[in-house]
């Protein structure tokens, strides 16, 4: 049997290595030329093996050795008012999991690698009870559902419960693994199932739109798109190229400041999290510097995230990582599955003089970035020579747009129905350091401010340490958003220190 963590894009590791010294000795390398004309995303026949679409391969891996719940993406609803018709519920959620391919997936290792089966409607039984629950017996409750693993192989890879506190008052919990969900599904998936209830409620059928393709097919379009890794010309070698150059003689790991280890052992991913939050004026001025660079909000924001965390980690040398939607496409909109993967971004602060370089540093790596998105952590892993147990990055920043206000074409809540999300309790820290943002603006485009959260796993930090890295990040934000242009060092030292920017400016010690 084949390694099932291999995929259908696989050569094994002496091929990835022969593939890339030859091309990287000639710049070139003999073997089959591209096709001529790419493949077209569009409905096409199922084959007998589907393997799993490359965004899919590290949460696999990450099941495979135990830590599936690591991946649970957890949502709670409440719905109150107007009789929650808990029956209505159900069967919305029996029709949106028939509706969305990925809800109703299994994934079992095969002789082929890993694969992706998908369950007809009639035969895929989904886990949902309902559960009479007092108001201090909720959050327990559904914090339990929220850890707990998923088989892949075995079970599909979404639950839900109605947690029941009144006739009128029921919290809807539903978990999905992220093998089959990323963040911008929630969008058509909460939206989807608002309008199954609203339809069930009233006794009809829900009015979808019909989606224009399937994950499936969107799974084996990526892989026409990437080509083997034996392909010396392919897509998928010419992205594992580039990371292997980019990425090589890196530090391994970025020495961070640590706790000491507790007895007994705290959970490694277990986390706590941190708000953090900039006013509407230091939006604008980042928007400003951005504008200035020829770079995007994002990429400032990822140039004052790399030079803290180097700071921090005290390192010239960082490898920072941001994710990336994968939905370039406009037939991917309505789809619920996972598009979205991680991608890395190597910071050089030796190599940048001023917050100008480090800005232009910044905006050429990431664009470089969004361009090889594909290349799954294992083969990467393999490529680089580093050890397999170590992750690939520790520090990754995330910016999304704020959701715009609800359209006329999304479903109305039924009279007398409210439903708010409320928080599910879990927090998992999957990397040392974690930020997660949203940029705001009022209805006339004008800069609102910039929220969001700091994660962090507490078997590494303690709140003070994670609070004085916040402090950090938020000190090197506020003097680039004050105009500060000038050379790294006094940015270095308030990230090292979170000093003002009169003290900063005093400073000529670079902490790296």
């Amino acid at each position: 049997m084949l390694d099932p963590g291999v995929g259908m894009r696989s050569g094994g590791f002496e091929a990835d290595r022969g593939v890339l010294s030859a091309t990287v000795r000639t710049g070139s390398a003999p073997g089959r030329s591209r096709p001529a004309t790419p493949p077209v995303l569009a409905p096409r026949p199922c084959p007998a093996h589907v393997p799993l679409a490359p965004a899919q391969e590290r949460m696999w891996q990450a099941a495979r050795l135990g830590r599936s719940a690591d991946w649970n993406v957890a949502r709670a609803m409440r719905l109150r008012g107007a009789a929650v018709d808990v029956a209505a519920l159900r069967e919305a959620l029996k029709l949106l999991v028939a509706r969305h391919d990925p809800l109703r997936t299994r994934y079992p290792a095969t002789e082929l690698g890993p694969a992706q089966r998908v369950i007809e409607p009639g035969d895929a039984v989904l886990d949902v009870a309902e559960c009479a629950v007092s108001a201090a017996e909720l959050g327990p409750a559904v914090a339990e559902l929220a850890e707990r693993p998923f088989d892949l192989a075995g079970e599909l890879p979404v639950r839900a419960r109605l947690f029941v506190l009144g006739p009128d008052d029921v919290v809807l919990a539903l978990v999905v693994h992220h093998i089959s969900v990323d963040g911008r599904s929630m969008g058509p998936l909460i939206r989807d199932l608002v309008t199954a209830y609203l339809a069930c409620r009233a006794g009809t059928s829900p009015q979808w739109r019909p989606l224009p393709i399937s994950y499936i097919d969107y799974t084996l379009w990526k892989h026409e798109q990437l080509g083997e890794f034996t392909d010396e010309w392919s897509r998928a070698t010419h992205q594992l190229r580039y990371w292997a150059n980019a990425l090589a003689g890196r530090p391994a790991r970025l020495a961070l400041p640590a706790r000491e280890q507790s007895a007994p052992p705290i959970d490694p991913v277990a986390g706590a999290l941190l708000p953090i939050s900039f006013d509407a004026a230091t939006h604008a001025g980042l928007l400003r510097l951005a504008h200035d660079g020829r770079a995007s909000l994002f990429m400032v924001l990822q140039a004052a995230f790399a030079l803290t965390v180097g700071a921090f980690a005290r390192s010239s040398d960082v490898t920072v990582a941001t994710a990336v939607s994968g939905r370039e496409h406009r037939l991917l909109d309505d789809l619920v599955g996972n598009f979205s993967d991680d991608v890395l971004m190597r910071v050089r602060l030796d190599r940048a003089g001023d917050v100008e370089e480090l800005i232009d540093q910044v905006r050429r790596v990431a664009l470089a970035a969004y361009a090889h998105p594909d290349t799954p952590d294992t083969r990467l892993k393999r490529c680089l020579l580093e050890d397999a147990a170590l992750p690939l990055f520790q520090a990754t920043l995330i910016l999304q747009r704020a959701e715009a206000p609800r359209t006329a074409t999304e479903p109305p809540p039924a009279q007398g129905l409210s439903i708010t999300e409320i928080p599910t309790g879990v927090v998992r820290a999957k990397h040392d350091l974690e930020f997660g943002l949203t940029d705001h603006y009022d209805p006339l485009s004008a800069p609102a401010g910039i929220d969001g959260s700091f994660i962090y796993p507490i078997a590494r930090f303690d709140e003070a340490t994670a609070q004085h890295f916040v402090a950090r990040f938020g000190a090197v934000v506020g003097l680039l958003a004050q105009g500060y242009r000038g050379p790294l060092a006094p940015l270095l030292a308030a990230a090292g220190r979170g000093r003002s920017l009169s003290t900063a400016r005093r400073a000529t010690r670079v902490l790296v």
